[in-house]
């Protein structure tokens, strides 16, 4: 439980972080995307009996990849590269899995989360790469917000958009892999958006924005963590159910005071 709550923290901060910028940038499908191949990795590591997070975080960086080369193969379609990526992911971890016979029981812990599954081991790894991603958006943070609002603007000043693009991606992948453990990978993507959403309703900057989503992302994490212990539910499931109430809740207060003026 205390691993659990310790890496819920750090994932509340990586994944408000990255959402925001993936949201701003209109790329708020490419988690699902890299949560598909995601699973390919777990699939690979329990079916090989070694480390699911190591696999799957090298299945994720690989695939990150893919996905920024085609969507610039397919500027006029950029979406495209996602959904080519999420197929073959699905398609990969659907035949991985089959071979393994049955739907093991630590998958579907990935699947959908499970705090019991947080190991010493794992919690060192998201706190190293934690870190890594933090510091990574602190010290590109004008360079992406640039590039969120106008990416050609951005080239043209001088900013190496291209290999701050392929470094980003990469940060998408390592964020998406250390949360899977707490959310799931088939909800990953969710704490990424919803609680950016929420955000976006009320806030009156960026930066406030970005305060309110790790705000909202940190309410749904500790509070989805306790419930789940105690009701003995799925982890990443009540998390995001609670990070829907918090969208839910800041529309009707924003529908409430737009209606008291």
């Amino acid at each position: 439980m205390q691993r659990a709550l310790l890496a819920g923290i750090i994932i509340g901060f990586l994944c408000p972080l990255m959402g925001i910028f993936i949201v701003l940038r209109r790329m708020s499908l490419i988690g699902d995307g890299l949560s598909h191949v995601a699973l390919s990795g777990i699939a690979t590591g329990i079916l090989l009996n070694i480390s699911p997070l190591g696999v799957t975080l090298v299945f994720s960086v690989i695939a990150a990849l893919a996905i920024e080369k085609l969507r610039k193969s397919y500027e006029k379609y950029a979406e495209l590269s996602i959904s080519i990526i999420m197929s073959f992911g699905i398609g990969l971890a659907v035949i991985l899995i089959s071979l393994a016979k049955s739907i093991n029981v630590d998958l579907l812990g990935y699947l959908f989360g499970n705090i019991t599954t947080v190991l010493p081991s794992d919690l060192w790894i998201i706190l190293g790469l934690g870190i890594l991603v933090i510091v990574s958006i602190w010290l590109l943070y004008k360079e992406l917000f640039y590039m969120a609002f106008d990416e050609e603007a951005a080239l043209l000043s001088g900013v190496p958009v291209k290999g701050i693009n392929l470094f980003f991606i990469v940060l998408i992948a390592i964020t998406i892999t250390l949360s899977m453990r707490i959310v799931g990978i088939l909800l990953v993507s969710s704490l990424m958006v919803l609680p950016v959403a929420a955000s976006l309703q009320i806030a009156h900057s960026f930066r406030h924005a970005a305060i309110l989503s790790i705000i909202f992302s940190q309410t749904a994490i500790i509070l989805g963590i306790i419930i789940s212990y105690y009701f003995e539910l799925a982890s990443g499931g009540t998390i995001v159910l609670l990070a829907v109430l918090i969208l839910v809740s800041v529309l009707i207060f924003k529908y409430l005071k737009n209606a008291a003026r």
